[in-house]
């Protein structure tokens, strides 16, 4: 009886384990800049988002829309060549506004995430 009791606990903690690790697989946004709701004082030559994972370029798409929610960025967004957990893109200058960041990414183990922040310029 003891020797199946330890046999369904260990079973119980692998799968456990188990699932933990795929949970903490994806690749999440960690932080940015300009900071995830931050008001700023001028308009950044470029947006950078850093994710908790490395990420797969060819599958991940990250954009900047003004508040009628056109593209505003140029269109050029790639990963750091250091870092590939960084997911920069370059932006024009941009008059006073609320701006959204919108991000749909793939880590390199393939799990897919997305979301948005927004930030203002002053």
């Amino acid at each position: 009886m003891k020797s199946k009791l330890m046999k369904q606990w260990s079973l119980a903690a692998a799968l456990i384990l188990a699932w933990q690790s795929s949970a903490w697989a994806h690749a999440f946004l960690d932080h940015a800049d300009p900071k995830v709701g931050s008001t700023i004082t001028h308009s950044p030559a470029e947006i950078k988002v850093w994710f908790t994972q490395n990420l797969e370029p060819a599958f991940s798409t990250l954009q900047v829309q003004d508040a009628s929610g056109h593209e505003v960025d140029k269109k050029d967004a790639h990963l750091d060549d250091k870092d590939k957990s960084l997911f920069k893109v370059t932006m024009p200058p941009l008059p006073s506004g609320t701006y959204t960041v919108i991000w749909h990414v793939v880590s390199v183990d393939t799990h897919r995430t997305q979301g948005r922040f927004k930030f203002t310029i002053k």
